[in-house]
């Protein structure tokens, strides 16, 4: 019963209010006051083990020194260059989808295939160049090269494959950049234990390879062939503020990743000779340092050029910061892909280029308003019936255009969209415009690209109408440039959707392809450019978009999935519209017309043009067929100050305030002009110094007098007060400037006496005044003069030319594979021996052999040489080796390119198509520059002696003149026996024989070698892999130079082996000795026991006296048999019972060495009790005798 009571019992409740929870409350505000503690316990706060907390220090002293960089001087431009951003991984995996999903997410717009490099704006102050990497692994090293950041790709539902590791480890050779994986194909995981479980793997597995913590994205799921949006959002986002370490290659060299390519031969040398070199010109932002006109540069692939020419040009995808007004086109453009067909206006050094979609290129066509009328009649794809159906009225001009499907309280226009196939959402703005601002400017940022692709396909369905007639389109045109110019719109062919009001109609053009345009396409411009709300000018919104992509892209995202959900809807909808028939808009036209008119009126008014006005007034009257005029009763001044809302009419101008007289004509309305006496506010300061006198200021203690004062100060005071007032003033200076004394110091002793100002400190502060300094030296000057001193900077978008380029290049050009151009310094351009340091890869299956030619990627370079592999020994000699070492590094020695020490390169045996094992062979470091390494062979000269002396020899066969001795004279020799000896004259015959003294006398049958060390050239083979000069398709199939091996293996020949060679046992022949013959006068002083015994050998039984063989009947075999079996089952018993009695008698032995024990161990302390009895009698009996000797005394 207790139990249910303590069960029932209510827990303590703390309280919310009252002395003691504000005195709680303020204590977890504060915090825990260390210093307090520290006094009121300093024994709990005291060092409880000095070594302990030496082991502390050391470690966060570790920890914070190993998160050090050596600090590098901050070269990066004020305005950098687009952020590249790989995408690596097998194929279909799912690459391209991922950049398209990156693409819609940072700019609203969809990419169909993704060819070179696509840049994009991802914010204020960043770009992002997205580029796929294929599975060729020239791709794959080229772009690890100039990889800012890299998004790997990784199967989860496979696993880790080869092409995953193999780019990892050319990231580490080439300079490692940021990493993120991104793991994808996670929805074929049926169970949920397997997938978190293979998530985990595969997390600790790339951390491994990458580093702890590594970022590893995981994309759930595809929706409509697309990953979710909220976790591309968060991909976008973290790659949005990630920050780069520099890399030493890419700082130290300039490079260009091209994404337009041009040729600039003349196409009659070319129709002359189609083979001959072609002249490029390469275009791109310039990235690492600085650019030297006239310089060196190598494209990976193609081979070493001398640039001719480098031209900065305007930036195509520039930041919206630096972007001051609007291009052509009719957003702003933030995607630029020229390889993938996505430019808008390209900049050349003669020319400009516009690349825009049909529906947004207008003709201006010369003006014939006498032919107008004809012309459009002419000129006419449609039936009256079609036009009249698809006809809108607009009662007022500026109102919105009514419909047959407008409904009350209709807030968006269903639009279906032939080439994409689906229904489209156009917002009509009505009062709440103000508040869905955000979600139209990203609706028409979404869709804007679709509708400039629309345009073409909606001019090709009204061309396969020719029967229509053109009154109703005349009428739709005279209405829709009538409302425009009463509106004082800009001309037909500059439509800027900010510059226009809300809800306007766009100008019917005076063109053949505006004639041609549909209805649907122009109120889908005309929902477009209604985002501009009138509150901000150009400049702020582009910064609002900015923000709303950044901060608040969810808003359109989740406007975009409420489109996708309702389509099936739509359709019904358009259905329905199509049905209703030509006369449906005659319903309820006066209420509609009202409507529109009021949310014209109550509309947010367009300051930008009130203050700035619009710019793009005609001020000469149109005419529209020759037939009628447009009146314009709005330009009148005194229609614009009494209309509905005077705020509209425009300044008078009439003021020129550059005349002296209308700027004295208001000077005095001013604080600083002339006013009246009562009303100078010099004279009304002298009042009130005259009002209120002099007064001390109690702060600091001084008296401020007033001129009256002070002229009446000497007559009044004395002079000593005069003297006291002095002094005062003295000591307050005094003061001032010991506490400026004191603040001086507390700043000094805070900066240098605390003991965070460390010598890596000091360093990052020298690199920073540094990096200030490289600035501020250039600030003021302009571009030509900045780029003669210092050439062209990083960040810049230039134009390189590019002379003597193999035709290859121009007619294979293949833009799925990237093309570079690196620069190369004063000395790169060179080709001489180069020292490295080289170890085989672990996971390569095979070692490597010198004189196969292999593949190696230095530098911005992919070439084939020939390697010679050597290893120092301890007396510093380079041996050559066969093979490289299994699991250690060795020396090699190539002919390439001149590459600066401490450059890491990396080995492929073979760049052709993708083998299943591990295709990087070797990787190492450059480690000298020049031929001071010689590397010698062994080389053993075999000689046979011909005449033996006792201790000299004259030996034949090792050399062949007199004079090759004479080089070798006094080298040691040496027999295969192991007598050692040395050559001391060579002889007049034969030919190439010498004179050699050993340490013991030879035999004819002895071989003698010397061991000579013999010097090794080193094979001149730079062979470039000129990759992208193969055909569309071929680009992974270059072949070089084969090995020996592979060219056996192609041309089928087999070497006859050397027999010596071969590998045959070893049959020795046995040796038979002579008896040892000893002397009888020997043997008879040897004692007996060691004289040879007289013995005669045992001879062989004699056949008569052997024992013939016993032939068995059946009888007695079966009983022997029977005998056997028995005496086989007795030996088993036997052997069983044996071996029964011997694990008894193990017990046995075991049990008895137990008692032993235990009766050793009873024995022992027998024992002690005993010798401890005897001690203590032997004690007892010594004091006795020690108290009874003095009584004997």
């Amino acid at each position: 019963m207790d139990g249910k009571v303590k069960k029932q019992q209510k827990r303590h409740q703390q309280k919310h209010s009252g002395p003691k929870a504000e005195k709680k409350k303020l204590k977890k505000q504060e915090g825990s006051n260390e210093e307090d503690e520290r006094k009121r316990n300093p024994k709990a706060f005291a060092v409880q083990s000095a070594v302990r907390m030496a082991k502390t220090f050391h470690r966060a002293q570790d920890i914070k020194a190993k998160k050090h960089h050596i600090p590098l001087v901050d070269r990066t431009p004020l305005e950098p260059p687009p952020v590249v951003i790989v995408v690596v991984g097998p194929p279909k995996v799912g690459k391209s989808t991922l950049i398209r999903c990156l693409i819609k997410n940072f700019t609203r717009q969809k990419l169909g295939d993704i060819c070179g490099p696509v840049t994009i704006v991802s914010g204020k102050k960043r770009r992002l160049t997205f580029i796929e990497c294929n599975n060729d692994i020239n791709t794959m090293i080229d772009l690890a090269k100039v990889a800012d950041l890299v998004l790997m790709l990784i199967d989860a539902s496979f696993g880790f494959e080869m092409e995953t590791f193999e780019f990892l480890n050319i990231c580490q050779v080439h300079g490692f950049p940021r990493i993120m994986g991104v793991l994808t194909h996670l929805d074929a995981f049926k169970n949920n234990k397997t997938q978190r479980k293979t998530k985990k793997n595969l997390k600790h597995r790339f951390w491994t390879e990458v580093y702890q913590g590594a970022k590893l994205f995981y994309l759930s799921g595809m929706v409509y062939g697309e990953y979710q949006t909220q976790e591309v959002k968060n991909l976008g986002r973290f790659i949005s503020v990630m920050k780069f370490r520099p890399l030493v290659w890419q700082t130290s060299h300039p490079y260009v990743l091209a994404d337009r390519m041009e040729d600039l031969t003349d196409p009659e040398k070319v129709r002359t000779d189609p083979k001959c070199d072609r002249t490029v010109s390469l275009y791109g932002y310039l990235r690492g340092t600085y650019l030297k006109n006239k310089g060196q540069v190598h494209i990976p692939g193609v081979g070493d050029f001398q640039v001719s020419d480098v031209n900065c040009l305007p930036d195509p995808c520039p930041l919206p910061d630096v972007q001051k007004k609007r291009g052509l086109n009719e957003k702003e453009r933030l995607l630029y892909a020229p390889m993938a067909g996505v430019g808008g206006v390209v900049y050349d050094k003669d020319a400009v280029y516009i690349d825009l979609p049909a529906s947004h290129v207008k003709q201006q066509e010369e003006v014939r308003p006498t032919t107008e009328l004809v012309q459009s009649l002419i000129d006419t794809h449609a039936t009256l019936d079609a036009k009249m159906a698809a006809s809108k009225v607009s009662l007022f001009s500026g109102s919105a255009t009514l419909d047959s499907t407008d409904e009350e309280g209709l807030h968006e226009q269903r639009v279906w969209d032939p080439k994409i196939q689906r229904e489209r959402r156009k917002v009509v703005f009505t009062e709440e415009k103000e508040d869905d601002d955000n979600s139209g400017s990203s609706d028409e940022d979404d869709d804007s690209e679709e509708v400039e692709e629309s345009g073409g396909e909606e001019e090709q369905e009204v061309d396969e109408n020719p029967d229509e007639d053109a009154l109703s389109t005349f009428l739709k045109e005279a209405r829709s440039q009538c409302n425009e110019k009463e509106r004082g719109g800009a001309p037909p062919v500059k439509k800027q959707k900010l510059e226009e009001e809300i809800a306007e109609v766009p100008v019917f053009a005076d063109s053949d392809d505006e004639l041609e345009k549909s209805e649907e396409e122009e109120e889908e411009e005309d929902t477009g450019r209604a985002g501009d709300s009138g509150h901000c000018s150009e400049e702020e919104e582009e910064e609002d978009e900015e923000d709303s992509d950044e901060e608040s892209g969810e808003e359109s995202e989740g406007k975009d999935d409420e489109a996708a959900e309702s389509e099936e809807e739509e359709e019904e909808e358009e259905e329905e519209m199509e049905e209703d028939g030509a006369l449906c808009w005659k319903e309820g036209l006066q209420q509609k017309a009202s409507e529109a008119f009021l949310r014209q009126q109550q509309a947010a008014p367009n300051l930008r043009k009130m203050v700035y006005g619009s710019g793009n007034l005609e001020e000469e009257e149109e005419e529209l067929g020759g037939l009628f005029r447009v009146s314009r009763p709005q330009k009148s001044k005194k229609t614009q100050a009494n209309a509905l809302d005077c705020s509209h009419f425009k300044a008078d101008l009439s003021h020129n305030w550059d005349l002296e007289e209308m700027l004295n004509s208001i000077r005095d309305c001013f604080v600083t002009g002339k006013w009246e006496e009562g009303q100078d506010a010099a004279t009304l300061l002298k009042e009130d110094e005259e009002l209120y006198g002099d007064f001390e200021d109690l702060e600091t203690g001084q008296v401020h007098k007033s001129h009256s004062g002070r002229q009446d100060e000497g007559e009044v005071y004395d002079d000593a007060e005069e003297t006291q007032v002095k002094v005062e003033d003295e000591e307050v200076q005094k003061n001032k400037r010991l506490e400026k004394k004191r603040r001086l110091k507390e700043r000094f002793d805070s900066e240098y006496d605390d003991g965070e100002a460390t010598y890596f400190d000091d360093l990052k502060e020298e690199m920073q005044k540094q990096a200030e300094l490289n600035r501020a030296e250039f600030e003021d000057m302009d571009d030509e003069t900045r780029v003669q001193y210092e050439g062209y900077r990083p960040g810049m978008y230039v134009r390189i030319e590019v002379p003597s380029v193999p035709c290859e290049f121009v007619s294979n050009f293949d833009p799925h594979y990237p093309v570079i151009l690196g620069g190369l310094g004063s000395s790169e351009g060179n080709v001489g021996y180069l020292q490295m340091r080289l170890k085989k890869h672990r996971w390569h299956d095979r070692i490597l052999k010198t004189r196969d030619p292999l593949i190696l990627s230095l530098g911005w370079r992919r070439f084939q040489t020939i390697p010679l592999y050597h290893i120092e020994d301890h007396n510093g000699r380079h041996r050559l080796l066969k093979y490289t070492p299994q699991h250690m590094h060795c020396g090699a020695s190539i002919w390439g390119p001149i590459t600066p020490q401490g450059t890491g390169f990396l080995a492929v045996q073979s760049v052709t198509g993708t083998k299943t094992n591990f295709r990087i062979a070797a990787t190492g470091v450059v480690l000298d520059l020049d031929k001071s390494v010689t590397i010698v062979k062994k080389l053993k000269l075999v000689g046979y002696p011909y005449k033996i002396f006792k201790n000299t020899c004259f030996i034949k066969g090792m050399f062949n003149t007199v004079l090759e001795v004479a080089k070798f004279e006094g080298a040691s020799i040496r027999t295969v026996s192991g007598v050692r000896g040395q050559i001391k004259k060579a002889l007049s015959t034969p030919a190439g024989a010498y004179r050699a003294t050993f340490e013991d006398r030879l035999l004819m049958s002895d071989i003698v070698f010397l061991r000579s060390w013999y010097p090794v050239v080193v094979p001149q083979l730079y062979n470039p892999v000129t990759s992208l000069l193969l055909p569309v398709g071929q680009k992974d199939s270059w072949a070089g130079m084969r090995t020996v091996g592979q060219l056996k293996h192609d041309l089928g020949i087999r070497n006859k082996p050397n027999t010596d060679s071969l590998y045959k046992p070893v049959v020795r022949t046995q040796r038979r000795f002579n008896p040892l013959h000893i002397p009888k006068e020997l043997q008879k002083a040897l004692p007996f026991k060691s004289k040879p015994k007289q013995q005669q050998s045992r001879g062989k039984t004699p056949r008569d006296l052997q024992r013939p063989g016993v032939i068995r009947e059946p009888h007695e075999r079966k009983v022997i048999a029977l005998l056997q079996a028995l005496s086989t089952i007795n030996n088993y018993k036997k052997k069983k019972a044996h071996t029964v009695q011997h694990s008894k008698h193990k017990e046995f032995l075991q049990q008895k060495t137990k008692q032993e024990e235990a009766k050793s161990k009873r024995q022992k302390e027998l024992r002690k009790k005993l010798y401890r009895a005897m001690d203590q009698k032997d004690q007892k009996r010594s004091r006795s005798s020690l108290k009874g000797a003095p009584q004997e005394s």
